[in-house]
């Protein structure tokens, strides 16, 4: 610690040498107010016990001077030691070795007040050599050794010569090898003493140094491991063995719309995954016959399939400490499983649709001809004619199914150019207000943001995509209601939405709201919804659905600024 410090006080440091200078600092702090504490108490009883003598038989004045005069010098060296760390707060170091000098001159004149060899303060200069060898290592301590024994040495051989005379002086004469047997047993101890106390704090200082590095390792550990918790997509929610929740990670949270408030404490069934007979049945079950679940839970923002399967949590030592929750939200998943469906449904409906519209369309053209030349040679107002214009007008209905079942098969060539789809949707607007399906039971509304927008697709599918959805939304009005048009550019993508007040769908209704023949209203043909789909899919787009029976849909048109490819996306409204 001595050359990292020496190293700072030159200007030679990093953090890490000085956090030991600070804790070099803070140490010297601790030793000044345990001096003045150690002081203190040895100015007190002196003090009462001179008072006693003075009571008795008196005392002379000197002892009081010189005692207090340690005492003073001892205060006013810590005050002065207390000014240096605030002034020379960069040489703490060399502050340390002055507070070490300072105690020992304040201890050899305590030895020399009190006889020299015969003083019981000697013991004193261990404190500090301890202190010095814990503080800044072998080298300060061996040092401070020496000095602590030539100070002791010099006082114990000037008072056996003759030079100083103490004013407790031992009453018996002290021999020669007496003294040189204090000596030697003081310089012994005094290096004895530096060295273990040296290797116990170099001991101690390497036990720290690990435990503070283990302690920053497992600091590391616990944010990677609550980074890779946190980073899943999963769900993942552990509990303990009651079943109470104890964690849950942020995907967790996101997927059910909770918080971590509403959660953690709580009984894991109030999570809505489960019950509580449930719970108590997956927690109790083995490994190999728990599998994985699906269930749909209410959620703020709607409901959502949730998969989810439970496993034991054990600790490290093998006992089970709780079990472990991980989920997923699937509902994503099922939506792209019914496009799947929807599309394989789709193609072979196409395939099917051209070969029979083919080998209908032909003899069709032959029974109609046919059924105009018979009318021509009938009386009009004859039975057999009004049969034969009765299979005329089925026979011309049946070609418009056909041809519209044709077009859903196999649409028209695709025309993409750049045009203001917001300025169509003004326009359509304009002309669905004044067409008769429109009464003055139905409030027509539109809201376009921004008020133009350019994409690049066929202006005729889009319009076809708009009378195609107003109209189905004004049909499930037929006692009128509100129709809510809006128009919105959203990351390069333009949104369509109707939105009606109208009878709504079912699950099951709207899970076939785009196949073909599906139509919900009478003389409709059912290819419409079809044809829409059909459109938004070839020009990379999407489809949203939500619906509730008795509280109107909500149709959402997503068109790419520029061509791509898409997908369809429907789900239930709120429920």
């Amino acid at each position: 610690m001595t050359a990292v410090a020496g190293s700072l006080e030159r200007g030679a440091a990093g953090p890490t040498s000085r956090r030991l200078l600070t804790r070099l600092a803070r140490r010297l702090r601790w030793l000044i107010a345990t001096r003045l504490l150690v002081a203190t108490s040895v100015l007190l009883p002196y003090i009462l016990l001179q008072w006693v003598s003075l009571s008795e038989v008196g005392a002379p004045q000197v002892q009081f001077d010189f005692v207090y005069f340690l005492a003073g010098a001892t205060y006013a060296a810590s005050l002065l030691y207390l000014l240096l760390l605030q002034v020379l707060a960069h040489r703490v170091v060399f502050q340390a070795h002055l507070q070490f000098l300072g105690d020992l001159l304040l201890i050899t004149a305590l030895v020399y007040y009190f006889g020299g060899i015969s003083s019981p303060f000697s013991i004193l200069y261990l404190v500090v050599v301890i202190v010095a060898s814990s503080l800044l290592a072998r080298r300060a301590g061996m040092m401070v050794a020496t000095v602590a024994w030539l100070l002791y040495a010099v006082v114990v051989v000037s008072v056996q010569l003759g030079w100083v005379q103490p004013p407790h002086v031992p009453s018996d004469p002290i021999s020669a090898g007496r003294v040189v047997y204090y000596l030697a047993t003081h310089l012994f101890g005094f290096y004895a003493v530096a060295m273990m106390t040296s290797r116990l704090a170099q001991t101690a200082t390497l036990t720290e140094r690990e435990l503070i590095a283990r302690r920053e390792d497992l600091a590391a550990l616990r944010v990677a491991h609550r980074d890779v918790v946190e980073s899943i997509p999963s769900g993942l929610m552990t509990t303990d063995l009651h079943g109470t929740v104890a964690t849950i990670n942020r995907a967790g949270l996101n997927i059910l719309g909770r918080s971590e408030e509403e959660l953690l404490g709580q009984p894991v069934w109030s999570v809505g995954l489960f019950s509580p007979q449930e719970w108590l049945e997956l927690a109790n079950a083995s490994p190999a016959s728990r599998g994985r679940l699906e269930v749909e839970v209410a959620t703020p923002d709607g409901p959502r399939l949730i998969g989810y399967s439970v496993s034991r949590l054990t600790r490290a030592d093998g006992p089970m400490a709780g079990r472990i929750v991980i989920f997923q939200d699937l509902s994503e998943w099922r939506s792209l499983q019914e496009e799947l469906r929807l599309r394989d449904r789709m193609a072979a409906v196409g395939e099917l649709a051209s070969g029979i519209a083919h080998e209908i369309g032909n003899p069709l053209a032959a029974i109609s001809g046919s059924v105009q030349m018979l009318s021509s040679t009938l009386e009009p107002r004859s039975s057999h004619a009004k049969l034969l214009q009765i299979i005329l007008r089925e026979s011309q209905r049946l070609d418009r199914t056909i041809k519209s079942f044709l077009k859903f098969a196999r649409p028209g060539e695709r025309s993409s150019v750049r045009f203001d789809v917001a300025q169509l949707l003004s326009e359509h607007v304009e002309l669905l207000r004044n067409s008769p399906e429109v009464t003055a039971d139905h409030e027509l509304l539109l809201d376009l943001t921004p008020p133009s927008v350019s994409i690049v697709a066929d202006p005729d599918q889009v319009s076809q995509i708009f009378w195609n959805l107003a109209r189905n939304a004004l049909r499930a009005m037929p006692d009128g209601g509100r129709l809510r048009i809006f128009g919105s550019l959203q990351d390069d993508v333009f949104h369509m939405r109707f939105v009606d007040t109208g009878r709504g769908m079912t699950e099951k209704e709207r899970a076939r709201l785009f196949h073909p023949f599906q139509s919900a209203f009478g003389g409709g043909t059912g290819i419409g919804m079809a044809i829409v789909y059909q459109i938004v899919q070839e020009h990379g787009g999407r489809l949203r659905v939500e619906s509730r029976p008795g509280e109107g849909t909500d149709i959402t048109v997503e068109l790419p600024q520029a061509m791509g490819t898409g997908a369809l996306e429907t789900r239930a409204a709120g429920g």
